[in-house]
């Protein structure tokens, strides 16, 4: 019996968390939770669509009750196909995070071969992720590799002059 399962809607708190836990280990990481109750319901909304196009897999953790202990999300969107990706169906993680008291022990990696094997059942040619540089040794070992990649990002939420 595998200990990954996918997230349900009563995880929507816990998956923010993990969430969090990620986002205040990145390079300018913002460990503000205030969005936190605008982001649950639609959150828990997604986790409820068991055959969209976003998903969640979860390990409870071994040692807390009712808390999570690992995490990864990703979502399938369509991009215009090309010779990689015919179809152009992508896969796109994001949100790896692991309780930092439940490191070690192969959670993020059975969560991500259960992600890739749902991206695998939707028809995704490619999946795509951002790696911090503690994580990039678990993805090279599951095939990952850089892409020169000139990626830029607007915020919407600024205003331009």
């Amino acid at each position: 019996m595998s200990l990954v399962r996918r997230a349900i809607p009563e995880d929507a708190p816990e998956v923010l968390r993990l969430r969090q836990v990620m986002i205040d280990a990145l390079p300018g990481g913002d460990a503000s939770t205030g969005w936190h109750d605008q982001a649950l319901p639609g959150l828990t909304e997604r986790l409820a669509e068991t055959d969209g196009d976003f998903a969640a897999f979860v390990v409870d953790h071994p040692d807390r009750p009712g808390t999570l202990g690992a995490l990864v999300v990703g979502t399938v969107d369509y991009r215009i196909g090309k010779a990689s990706s015919p179809h152009g169906r992508a896969g796109y993680v994001f949100s790896v995070a692991t309780d930092p008291d439940a490191r070690r022990r192969g959670y993020a990696r059975a969560c991500m071969e259960e992600l890739l094997a749902w991206f695998r059942e939707r028809g995704a040619g490619q999946v795509m992720l951002t790696a911090s540089a503690e994580a990039e040794p678990l993805y090279a070992a599951l095939g990952f590799v850089h892409k020169p990649d000139p990626t830029m990002i607007l915020p919407l939420s600024t205003t331009r002059n």
